[in-house]
C-alpha cells in the first residue's frame, strides 16, 4: 500500500512538471515589470516580449512605450494587475509601493523583486532575468561584457586625483547624493570627492551657501531627454566657483545614469571622461 501511495504521488508530480512545461510552451511567460531599468533589462537579454505590463516612464526602448501602464512610483493598480493574472510580477523593492506589494501577495500574486544597490549588481540582475524567463545564455553574455567595461573603467580611475564635485539631483528644495546612492557609486568610480558624501542620507537636502563654499571644480547637473528641467539652477550666476570660471557644469543624460541597466555605463563612462578633462585642466595637463 505504502509503494502504491508513494507511486500515485511521483505520478503525480511528475504529471504536474510536464503540465507546467507544456504549457510554458504553449503560451508565452507573462509578466508585469514594475520599474523602467526592469523593462530595459527584460529587453537587453531578449525578453522584452514577456512584458504585459509595466508602470511610467518605462520608455526605452521604443517599444517599450507600447506597453500598459499599470501605475506609478506612488500607486500601483492592484485591481488591474490581478485581473492580467501574471505569471510574475517583478518588482523594484526600493522603488514601489510596500503597501502595494503587500496586497499583491495577499492576492497571491508571485512576486519576484529587483533589487540592484551597487553598480556590479547591475550584471546580478541582468543573470536573474535570464534564469527567471529562460533566456540564460544572453543575459550571461551580457553580464559579462558589463562586469569587463565597469572593471576597467575601475581601474583607469583608481588612482586619479579627486575632483571636488557637487550633483545636483534636485534644485528646489536644493538635494544632493550622499552615503550609499547609486549615484554616489557613480561618482567615486570617475573619483569624484563629493563633500557631503559623508552625510546619513542618501539624497539629502543641503544649503546653497554650503555648496557655494565648498568651491565645486565640477558641477554635475543631470538632464533627462524625456523632459525638459526648468527648476534647474543656473550655476553662470556664480563665477567665482571653479567650475563655473571653466565651463566644467556637466548634463548627463539622467534617463540613462539614474536607471541600473547596462545603458547605463555608456553615459557614466562619458561622465568619466568630462571629469577627466577636467581633472587634465586643473592639474596643468
Amino acid at each position: 500500500m505504502k509503494r502504491l501511495t508513494m507511486g500515485v504521488v511521483t505520478f503525480v508530480v511528475l504529471l504536474l512538471i510536464g503540465g507546467g512545461v507544456a504549457t510554458a510552451a504553449d503560451r508565452p511567460l507573462r509578466i508585469v515589470a514594475l520599474a523602467p531599468h526592469i523593462v530595459e533589462s527584460l529587453y537587453d537579454i531578449g525578453a522584452g516580449d514577456t512584458i504585459i505590463a509595466t508602470t511610467d516612464h518605462s520608455d526605452f526602448p521604443a517599444a517599450a512605450k507600447q506597453i500598459p501602464r499599470v501605475g506609478n512610483y506612488a500607486r500601483l493598480q492592484i485591481e488591474r494587475i490581478v485581473q492580467l493574472a501574471p505569471d510574475i510580477i517583478i518588482a523594484w523593492r526600493t522603488g514601489n509601493p510596500q503597501e502595494d506589494l503587500a496586497r499583491l501577495k495577499k492576492y497571491g500574486m508571485n512576486i519576484v523583486y529587483s533589487d540592484p544597490t551597487t553598480l556590479d549588481s547591475v550584471a546580478d540582475e541582468l543573470i536573474m532575468l535570464g534564469e527567471l524567463t529562460g533566456h540564460t545564455q544572453r543575459a550571461e553574455a551580457m553580464a559579462e561584457a558589463y562586469r569587463k567595461r565597469l572593471s576597467s573603467l575601475r581601474n583607469r580611475y583608481a588612482t586619479a586625483t579627486p575632483v571636488t564635485g557637487f550633483y545636483e539631483l534636485w534644485a528646489r528644495p536644493l538635494r544632493t547624493v550622499a552615503n550609499n546612492a547609486w549615484l554616489q557609486k557613480q561618482l567615486t568610480l570617475c573619483g569624484v570627492n563629493n563633500p557631503f558624501a559623508s552625510l546619513k542620507e542618501d539624497y539629502p537636502m543641503v544649503s546653497l551657501e554650503h555648496v557655494l563654499a565648498s568651491l565645486p571644480q565640477v558641477v554635475i547637473q543631470p538632464t533627462p531627454h524625456s523632459a525638459s528641467n526648468l527648476d534647474a539652477l543656473d550655476w553662470a550666476q556664480w563665477e567665482h566657483i571653479p567650475a563655473t570660471a571653466n565651463g566644467f557644469i556637466f548634463h548627463p543624460d539622467a534617463d540613462k545614469t539614474h536607471r541600473m541597466t547596462v545603458r547605463m555605463l555608456d553615459e557614466v563612462s562619458h561622465l568619466c571622461e568630462l571629469i577627466d578633462d577636467a581633472r587634465q585642466r586643473y592639474n596643468g595637463k
